[in-house]
């Protein structure tokens, strides 16, 4: 069976609530298989722009007060809100891939055994409490001993306590999720805190989340979203006998059982910074084709340094936001001509990223100067 690029990418938006937004953040958040919260203002805005009526405030009222949405360590060992009520599940598939060591110096790393002790100190010292990372060194090299604080990790200008390099591992394992910022300090503590009663699922996968969101795709692209072993994913969709193969873009990939992909147009849309769409979709030469490929990509190929300008799916330009008080001045470089209603659907689409961040837009079509991430 074969499936245009441009059906996929409808029925991705669509699934995405990129077409028509869910009415709640677990909706928003569970459509696009977590949200990628590195910059946490960017995920305020992917989750908003998904959230029928939300504001970046109701984003962090579903995240703070409400907590139904979780910070933590999702795929690539990067930061993201997922569900709550999901990290149970998600947590068993993150603890089952198997990560690549970090890249250190032999003598800088922690071997399997010392992990263990440092997720099981992390455990314990957040079990009760909400931790900055300085709080937790002090409670882990009091749990371990000094080797557990040697400054052996290049951090910046300087360097971090060994420990440290087990954060993400300890989140995966369950041991560790952001708790509520002190000002402008991040803290950290026990997913039982956030969700009494937290218990992880036993080990499991998410080819099946992965491809409800960005199917069909390849075992490689699975990989490359989770940063996994490639061999590792392909047994994994293997195990997953009933998957069906389809061609897009000259390309075998695969969908999941009775998988339809005939959703009407999906519109125009202004996506933040690594929104989830353009992260995890493929083939990214496709998703990016001609010319945003080289405007919207990292040398290295990858999505997410520039907020995007999508038409029906497909990456079709760059935007910038410049906050000035209660005002943002948004800035949109198609690649294109943008027809009329294009235009039409551009101001609204402006003026809902200004509702979403409680600003006031305005809107200038014309060429974007800034780098990337800025």
């Amino acid at each position: 069976m074969e499936v245009s690029f441009v059906d996929v990418c409808r029925a991705r938006s669509a699934r995405h609530l990129l077409t028509a937004p869910g009415p709640d953040a677990v909706t928003a958040v569970r459509a696009m298989c977590g949200a990628h919260a590195q910059v946490i203002s960017a995920a305020e805005l992917s989750v908003a722009l998904r959230w029928d009526g939300a504001t970046r405030t109701s984003v962090r009222d579903a995240l703070w007060r409400d907590r139904v949405l979780v910070k933590t360590f999702g795929p690539r060992g990067t930061v993201h809100l997922l569900p709550t009520t999901d990290l149970p599940r998600w947590v068993g598939a993150l603890s089952a891939i198997p990560w690549q060591p970090v890249p250190l110096p032999a003598a800088a790393r922690l071997d399997a055994a010392r992990t263990d002790d440092v997720v099981a100190a992390i455990g314990a010292a957040l079990a009760g409490a909400e931790l900055t990372v300085d709080e937790l060194d002090s409670a882990v090299v009091d749990a371990l001993g000094p080797w557990a604080g040697e400054l052996c990790m290049p951090a910046f200008q300087g360097w971090w306590p060994r420990w440290r390099q087990a954060i993400g591992t300890a989140a995966h394992r369950g041991a560790l999720c952001f708790g509520p910022p002190r000002g402008r300090t991040v803290t950290y503590t026990g997913p039982s805190r956030w969700s009494p009663g937290f218990a992880p699922d036993g080990p499991t996968d998410l080819v099946r989340d992965y491809l409800q969101a960005y199917g069909p795709a390849a075992p490689r692209h699975f990989a490359q979203w989770l940063a996994a072993p490639v061999r590792w994913a392909t047994e994994r969709f293997a195990a997953h006998d009933d998957l069906e193969p389809v061609t897009v873009a000259g390309e075998t990939l695969w969908r999941l059982p009775g998988d339809t992909f005939d959703a009407p147009p999906s519109g125009l849309r202004l996506l933040p910074y690594f929104d989830p769409y353009v992260v995890g979709s493929h083939p990214r030469a496709a998703l990016f084709a001609g010319a945003a490929a080289e405007r919207a990509l990292s040398r290295t190929g990858q999505a997410g340094n520039f907020p995007v300008l999508v038409v029906d799916g497909l990456v079709a330009g760059v935007w910038h936001q410049r906050r000035s008080g209660r005002r943002i001045a948004v800035t949109v470089e198609p690649l294109a001509p943008l027809t009329v209603a294009l235009r039409r659907a551009l101001a609204h689409e402006v003026e809902r990223v200004g509702a979403a961040l409680e600003a006031v837009p305005t809107l200038t079509v014309g060429p974007v100067t800034v780098g990337p991430h800025a």
